[in-house]
């Protein structure tokens, strides 16, 4: 399964940087095992467009055009679902296992994101109801997406209830 981290905007320089270069690293070296790629960053660029409502349009064009034919998209959205890591890792097991050619984490820009990217998701996924910097939004994303890996692979970095 080919994986994708689509997000809007650039992740500077920063101890955020580091840490989802951290897990990056971790989710690649995990995942080849477990029938996952290399996670492929693809950032898109902030919108310039002057309403909120033209910025969040440009870029869920650029966000849906990222997102792999037939791939699955699990969105980060404060209006989403917040499920267990558990429940997340099976659902990333049951896309695989099921046939699905990638997955596409998708990270919305300052404004939110457009319907278009909500109706397009397989999984409208929080974090929780509080509003967070993108920078750890992105570190979050990578690290759970490594923490699915660990709890698909039996590996004791997921200590969660027996």
């Amino acid at each position: 399964m080919r994986l994708a981290l689509v997000a809007v905007g650039r992740l500077k320089r920063g101890p955020e940087r580091e840490l989802a270069q951290g897990y990056l690293a971790r989710a690649d070296a995990l995942g080849r095992g477990l029938g996952f790629s290399a996670v492929q960053p693809v950032e898109i660029p902030e919108s310039r467009a002057r309403r909120a409502p033209d910025r969040c349009a440009e870029e869920a064009a650029l966000i849906l055009a990222a997102i792999p034919a037939g791939a699955a998209a699990l969105v980060l959205d404060e209006g989403g679902r917040a499920i267990t890591s558990e429940a997340l890792a099976a659902q990333v097991g049951a896309w695989r296992d099921g046939g699905r050619p990638g997955l596409a984490i998708v990270i919305g820009g300052a404004d939110g994101l457009d319907p278009t990217v909500k109706a397009r998701a397989d999984l409208l996924f929080a974090f929780g109801a509080a509003t967070l910097p993108h920078g750890l939004v992105r570190v979050l994303a990578l690290e759970q997406l490594y923490r699915t890996m660990t709890i698909l692979s039996g590996h004791p970095y997921h200590r969660g209830a027996p």
